[in-house]
């Protein structure tokens, strides 16, 4: 049954026959023409520029959407720069690898609670020639062994959670890294160290998703790998709506969620380069 009929035997239930003026279907289609298709929602996200650069993001968020409806904008910094724009409200949530930083977020009040998400490992880089002669599997040796030799060490310099775990790592050397003249922050994100120490034959710190994606790298490799304190987990947080009431608590929520369902975990785990993952899921019921 057409539009026309459905209103002509309604209005024969209520007595009248008379078939609506065109005037009537005039003004109802110009009032569907002008409200026109329903807009998608879009959302903000703050994360680092590993996840980005390593191409998650271009493999996960098209799931997502499609999942949802909802288009994710990214903003990739360093992850202090990332949370000093959820601490704005300039982005719904927010997702980056420094722990300690994340809990401070969420103590602070900017976010209701930290989820993990997924990890990976951190990786010092270096030439081939290895001049330091640092290869090993002890992190804190091969830097004490860089700082001795004073050979080229290229650091981001950004605040970045690549670049608090460097200085971590510095500390526990107990090294202060400007102290000799082959240290150099770039203040720069991941894949531009990468290019840096490529071009310069330095080292450098990177996360492993980071490195298995970057390909200019001319004489570089793995000189340091498998020490249990280069961990590197990622958490994501929506951003509170009691500290940023403006902030799309609702889509950040759903994103989040969907982040650490199976459907999330499985898009995360799939995602290879040359049949190596880059990030190995891990979301909890609870952290």
């Amino acid at each position: 049954m057409s539009m026309l009929d459905c209103f002509i035997a309604f209005k024969k239930q209520r007595g009248l026959q008379r078939r609506p003026k065109p005037s009537f279907w005039l003004g109802l289609l110009s009032a569907l023409f002008f409200i026109g298709p329903v807009r998608a929602e879009t959302i903000v996200m703050s994360s680092t520029t590993s996840t980005e650069q390593s191409g998650l993001f271009a493999h996960l968020l098209p799931k997502f959407r499609e999942a949802s409806g909802i288009t994710v904008k990214v903003v990739a910094l360093g992850t202090g720069q990332a949370l000093d724009v959820a601490r704005r409200g300039d982005a719904d949530l927010v997702f980056v690898h420094d722990r300690a930083a994340e809990d401070r977020f969420v103590a602070e009040g900017f976010a209701e609670r930290r989820h993990d998400v997924m990890y990976n490992d951190f990786v010092l880089i270096g030439p081939v020639s290895d001049p330091a002669r640092v290869k090993g599997r002890d992190i804190v040796a091969g830097l004490k062994q860089i700082a001795s030799a004073q050979a080229l060490f290229t650091s981001r310099g950004d605040r970045s959670g690549t670049h608090a775990a460097e200085l971590r790592f510095w500390k526990l050397a107990g090294i202060e890294p400007a102290n000799f003249a082959g240290y150099k922050a770039c203040g720069c994100g991941m894949g531009q160290a990468l290019n840096i120490a490529a071009a310069s034959g330095s080292y450098v710190l990177a996360d492993r998703g980071t490195w298995l994606s970057f390909k200019n790298r001319a004489d570089l490799s793995i000189v340091v790998e498998g020490d249990q304190r280069l961990f590197n987990p990622y958490g994501v947080m929506a951003v509170s709506a009691k500290k940023h009431p403006h902030v799309k608590a609702d889509a950040a929520d759903k994103l989040v969620r969907w982040l650490i369902s199976s459907q999330g975990q499985a898009a995360i785990a799939s995602y290879r380069i040359a049949g190596e993952p880059l990030f190995f899921p891990n979301a909890k019921s609870s952290n």
